[in-house]
């Protein structure tokens, strides 16, 4: 399929994903348009360029069973796929463009946020440009307007100078956290979207103690999944 044909209204709001899958998925995109002579990419290469320092945030630690474990769910969910490299080595590529139901553009933006978390317009046009050319900030916002009727991008402050956005593949949990943390944070800094210090230190210390748990029950989750993987083998 042609991703520039491919429109934002094709398909409905895809199924939300965890943060190793964001992670892994807007690498797949990211370095196919940045680097498509290293695409598709074997795991260790999604490896390195999920933990890299650069356009990245929050900075992640994944090793190689974090990425298969991601890749299994992206595969599962419809928009990641594995190929034979040359080698044998597996390899693989991303379906993004129909599963998010997206154009060159679109994409481009998606990748930013899954990369990045949420943006400002103007940082978005700065850092999507790498993927996709915007010749102004009238063309980012038009973009985030065809991404937002389909369900895929939402605004997590009012209209106005410094208004950020997000992508909508958040899990509940996350989503609840994502928009708490963004109330409490007056800055529009377009480097910067920390929490401010002229909060009150409950309000900051309710933030940090959510983030922890959602954190800690992720962590649970898996290490169940991992202790059914290692009984079902165990039992066979």
């Amino acid at each position: 399929m042609d991703p520039d044909s491919v429109t934002a209204s094709a398909v409905k709001k895809p199924t939300p994903l965890g943060k190793n899958e964001r992670r892994v998925l807007g690498v797949l995109i990211e370095k196919a348009k940045t680097t498509p002579d290293n695409y598709p990419m074997s795991i260790a290469a999604i490896v390195s360029g999920a933990n890299q320092k650069s356009n990245r945030a929050p900075l992640m630690q994944l090793d190689e069973d974090d990425v298969q474990t991601a890749l299994d769910k992206l595969r599962a969910v419809g928009v990641a796929r594995e190929v034979q490299g040359s080698g044998r080595v597996a390899k693989y590529r991303h379906v993004a463009y129909e599963w998010l139901g997206v154009d060159a553009a679109g994409v481009a933006i998606m990748t930013e946020l899954l990369l990045r978390g949420p943006q400002t317009v103007g940082e978005l046009r700065t850092r999507a440009s790498r993927m996709h050319e915007f010749p102004d900030l009238e063309n980012v916002s038009a973009v985030l307007s065809t991404l937002q009727n389909a369900g895929l991008v939402q605004a997590m402050t009012p209209p106005g100078r410094g208004q950020a956005f997000a992508h909508s593949l958040y899990p509940a949990d996350e989503q609840r956290y994502l928009a708490l943390k963004i109330s409490s944070n007056e800055s529009t800094d377009d480097d910067d979207q920390e929490l401010t210090a002229s909060k009150p230190v409950a309000t900051m210390n309710a933030v940090a103690n959510e983030a922890r748990l959602v954190a800690v029950e992720e962590r649970l989750t898996e290490l169940q999944r991992r202790l059914d993987e290692l009984e079902s083998r165990l039992e066979s």
